[in-house]
């Protein structure tokens, strides 16, 4: 009765004092409880699971280690394993006849990573890499199966999978069932289990919801290897907080072996074990690790607490299998952020070597090479790596011509091989060059390009962006490769695909051909390469702007605007010449000294226009000089039709045209 003492042994009193509401009596006081109510028939059901539970998790050992536990006889072609003790003794499961493949459910804190960490090193113990390999993932990108790394058995761990490691993921499983089918085939079988030289291959994903949810290319993947892994001996542990609604039908069905903690709904239980005993079991620390396994011939599931593993006993297996040989990985590695020049690569007959290319469908990362006379496209932004291919491909033609990063020296460099054969030509940032180029300039500029690009010896540009008339230069070329850019519309414009957009690219990484490559790195000190920032090598077009001198014997005009700033920097640096003004000899005679000094007289265009018979002498018998800054002047003044050598504005750059001849760029002062 309500406020009686409880019967003798009666530790706990649940007494209802409203429809929804009870006061829970204990040792340790009252507590108020909200009820929620429940049919006859479900209270039935849950007391009989109860009892059922209560009978099976009996003798349900509280705590197991898989040191303690034998280890399963290996060799027989199957996948057997003890890594748990039920109330029966030790659990063997056996991936093989039990599987092929397993669905593993579990919240947060259940132990599923625990679960899978033991299973690994249960079949790595009782079987060789020979026999069983090992790729795991681990979509949380924590450490759950760090510990398992040195197993000889583990050929990938594979973690922080993004969109980019999702494709290469797909593209490396999918070569790896290629694989698998076309060995069988050449051995003529049909199974596995009759060409034992193949290993099985075990794929454990913690976390599988999610990693579908975030790359639903994967999930089609997964599903392509159930279906046909059994004969091929490829197998999935799929570890999951939840199937129902997660795992696809068809994946699900060639899943028969099911192993569930602790779930959060009884219809995630019921979806993986047939029952809801997996969750109705208590939260807190006496569930964990508590499983219940479902193998295809059991009636119901049996509970079985999981065994722990110890950092000594996976020591134990790894020192167990040392001296065999693991196999090569069927989930490629990624691309190393740095990948130095082969040694010895000189441009030989097979070509210049960029870099290595990622073929996770081939399960290869071959070197990619520029053939001899081919022309390369370089696009990328600041820091993406396109000097540094510039000094690899110099360092293996040293005898290649580097275009200089200084505009006048860039402009005689390209004007020179316009004029005849030259050898491999080197650009780099060649829109940075003709963006400081007037538009007559850039316009010639670039018309000779194109004579270069067409010779037979090979030309590599780079450029920060693919659009403008540098752009239609690099489509010239037969060959691009395209690095980092800061946005996906600069990405797409440069003929990228938009799902292979990057802005986090390491330096040299890019596509080369569509393909997935990471260039080569070469010092800039390294010798027989240009250095960065534009330095020479031993290829590279050395040019310069020499400084002008008044000639003995000769008269010079020289027209600028500056002409007092001039005057004092002429005559201090030519003191053995006589300097004057146009202001002050007017039309007087040209004519130098008795002794040849030279004659130099200075004016503005003004003021040479206004002494025009004076100006035609000096341009029939001695030197006109038109500073840069009145480059218009050079047509009207000296007659020059053609367009002028680049000169630097502000920096005492002029022309000399001497005597009806070609402008040549000097320095004034």
């Amino acid at each position: 009765m309500p406020g009686e003492e409880p019967p003798e042994g009666i530790t706990t009193v649940l007494e209802c004092v409203a429809p929804a509401r009870a006061v829970a009596r204990t040792a340790e006081g009252l507590r108020e409880l909200s009820l929620e109510g429940l049919s006859m028939q479900q209270a039935a059901m849950i007391a009989a699971g109860a009892a059922s539970r209560s009978e099976d998790d009996a003798q349900v050992p509280a705590a197991v280690a898989l040191g303690d536990l034998e280890v399963a006889a290996g060799g027989d072609g199957r996948l057997v394993a003890r890594f748990g003790r039920g109330e029966q003794g030790d659990v063997l499961v056996d991936l093989v006849d039990d599987g092929p493949h397993a669905i593993v459910t579990g919240m947060t804190g259940t132990g599923k990573s625990e679960l899978l960490t033991s299973w690994v090193a249960a079949i790595a113990a009782a079987h060789t890499p020979e026999e069983v390999t090992f790729v795991l993932i681990d979509f949380k990108g924590g450490t759950a199966f760090e510990p398992l790394r040195p197993l000889p058995h583990v050929v990938a761990v594979v973690t922080d999978l993004d969109a980019a490691g999702a494709r290469r993921g797909v593209g490396s499983l999918s070569a790896e069932l290629r694989r698998r089918e076309a060995a069988l085939a050449t051995a003529g079988v049909r199974d596995v289990s009759e060409f034992p030289a193949l290993a099985r291959l075990v794929i454990v994903v913690d976390e599988f919801a999610a990693l579908v949810q975030e790359h639903p290319d994967l999930a089609q993947i997964f599903t392509d290897v159930a279906a046909r892994g059994r004969a091929l001996g490829m197998h999935l542990i799929l570890g999951t907080q939840r199937a129902g609604g997660v795992i696809r039908d068809a994946l699900a069905a060639n899943c028969p072996l099911r192993l569930s903690l602790r779930v959060a709904e009884a219809a995630d239980s019921r979806f993986v074990i047939g029952s809801e005993a997996a969750a109705a079991l208590p939260g807190g620390s006496a569930s964990r690790g508590l499983v219940y396994v479902r193998r295809p011939e059991d009636v119901e599931p049996h509970a079985m607490r999981v065994a722990l593993t110890s950092p000594h006993h996976l020591a134990v297996v790894a020192r167990r299998w040392a001296s065999a040989e693991t196999p090569a990985s069927p989930w490629l590695p990624p691309l190393p952020r740095v990948i130095d020049l082969p040694t010895g690569s000189r441009g030989a007959a097979v070509g210049i070597v960029l870099g290595r290319a990622d073929e996770p469908e081939q399960q290869t990362q071959p070197w990619v090479h520029l053939a001899p006379g081919e022309g390369l496209g370089v696009i990328g932004g600041p820091g993406a790596g396109k000097s540094t291919l510039i000094r690899t491909v110099h360092r293996q033609v040293p005898d290649a011509v580097v275009i200089p990063i200084d505009a006048e020296e860039a402009w005689d460099a390209v004007a020179e091989l316009s004029t005849g054969r030259h050898g491999m030509v080197l650009c780099d940032d060649l829109d940075v060059l003709v963006a400081q180029y007037p538009a007559e300039h850039a316009q010639l500029f670039l018309s000779r390009w194109e004579g270069i690009v067409r010779a037979p010896a090979g030309t590599v540009i780079t450029a920060s962006r693919a659009s403008g008339p540098v752009g239609r230069l690099l489509d010239g070329l037969s060959r691009r490769a395209l690095l980092r850019l800061s946005s996906r519309v600069e990405h797409i414009a440069a003929g990228g695909e938009s799902a292979g957009f990057d802005p986090h690219r390491p330096p040299g990484r890019g596509s080369v051909d569509g393909r997935d490559v990471q260039l080569c790195w070469t010092d800039p000190g390294a010798a027989g390469s240009a250095a960065a920032g534009g330095g020479r090598g031993s290829g590279e077009h050395r040019g310069g702007v020499t400084s002008w001198r008044p000639q003995q014997h000769t008269a010079a005009g020289v027209v600028t605007s500056a002409v007092e700033a001039v005057r004092t920097a002429l005559a201090t640096a030519h003191p053995g010449s006589r300097v004057t003004l146009l202001a002050e000899s007017g039309a007087g005679a040209v004519e130098s000294d008795a002794d040849g000094a030279p004659l130099v007289i200075i004016g503005d265009p003004e003021q040479w226009r206004a002494q025009w018979s004076l100006l035609q002498s000096i341009r029939s018998s001695g030197e006109l000089v038109v500073a840069a800054e009145c480059a218009t002047e050079l047509r009207q003044l000296a007659g020059v039709r053609d367009t002028p050598p680049f000169a630097r504005l502000h920096e005492g750059r002029a022309w000399v045209v001497a005597a009806g001849g070609r402008p040549r760029r000097v320095r004034l002062m």
